[in-house]
């Protein structure tokens, strides 16, 4: 049988465990040019609270009843497809399930003997490619240059600033508590972590970045934002990742500094990381080159079995994981 995780009602503020519901269904099937996968590992992103709103976005709403979206990792255990065989390792987006039918153009071969599978899902998947286009496409950072990476302990903002390190950048970090700064500085090689808790924003992230901010890549928004605004340089450029502060927020923050924008002359752009998925073959490779000569660390919290992964992505929203969230399905 098939376990799947449905979206059961849609939540008003953060989402609750009954917001889900754990169903099995029989094995699903592939037609003719398909295949079907046997997942390993479930990624849980900050993008799926808005997927589970009604509100429009930039993309389509999981309907009530469906399977919660997700990338998946896994492996291919019957294929009616030419350019897939069995026992091969793939990821895709094949949402919370156990097994899952794609064809061929959703889905991309991995190899498990060149990393983990769950890397597949983290550095060298979606969030390593965000990464990647936010700073590299995007912001085009400068050696010399001051970059602020927020939620700099997670999957996104933890290659963003070891990008910008390798890039010869001045890197700050904020982050949620003593111990993510300190991985973030000790193990990320950050120069410095601003930890957004403990009350004295500002001051910290003014001592932080004393010659003024170049970049920000921003996962958080909100009161982060904010403070990042009043610190910006004339011509500095902020990459718009994610706005994960807001995705529960019963009334939107208010930004005061945005009046920073027009002074300073900032280019702020947002950005999807699949509206340019003819950047993800570079991307990807230089990644991989990185990854292999040791040059980006990573963290992963799992969370085991399909039936624990809404409160491990309820978890995840408050900031409860340390790098990338998965779920281990088998």
């Amino acid at each position: 049988m098939n376990l799947q995780v449905l979206l059961a009602s849609r939540p008003s503020g953060p989402p609750a465990e009954d917001n889900f519901r754990i169903v099995a269904s029989p094995v699903p099937q592939p037609a003719d040019g398909q295949v079907l996968v046997r997942n390993h590992y479930l990624s849980l992103d900050p993008y799926m609270r808005m997927r589970m709103s009604a509100m429009k976005s930039y993309a389509r709403s999981v309907a009530l009843g469906e399977v919660m979206v997700g990338g998946t990792v896994g492996e291919v255990v019957a294929s009616r497809h030419p350019n897939f065989r069995e026992s091969e390792f793939v990821a895709g987006t094949l949402g919370w399930q156990l097994y899952g039918v794609a064809d061929g153009t959703a889905l991309r071969k991995v190899d498990p003997r060149a990393a983990p599978l769950s890397v597949y899902l983290g550095t060298l998947g979606m969030p390593g490619v965000t990464a990647w286009m936010g700073l590299l496409d995007i912001a085009k950072p400068q050696a010399g240059e001051t970059v602020v990476v927020s939620a700099a302990a997670g999957a996104v903002g933890s290659v963003a600033g070891q990008l910008a390190r390798i890039h010869g950048c001045r890197t700050v970090g904020t982050a949620g508590g003593k111990a993510k700064c300190d991985y973030v500085v000790n193990e990320l090689g950050f120069d410095t972590c601003v930890d957004y808790k403990a009350g004295r924003l500002r001051e910290d992230l003014q001592a932080a970045a004393p010659n003024g901010i170049d970049v920000d890549f921003e996962n958080v928004g909100g009161e982060v934002l904010d403070t990042v605004l009043a610190l910006m340089n004339p011509f500095s450029r902020i990459a718009a990742c994610g706005m994960v502060s807001q995705y529960s927020a019963a009334e939107p923050y208010a930004l005061r500094n945005i009046r920073s924008v027009l002074v300073n002359r900032i280019r702020v752009q947002g950005f999807i990381v699949s509206d340019r998925l003819e950047l993800w073959p570079t991307a990807l490779a230089q990644l991989s080159e990185w990854f292999a000569e040791g040059r980006l660390k990573y963290r992963e919290t799992i969370a085991h079995g399909l039936e624990n992964a809404p409160r491990a992505f309820i978890g995840m929203l408050r900031g409860e994981n340390l790098g990338k969230q998965l779920v281990k399905l088998l």
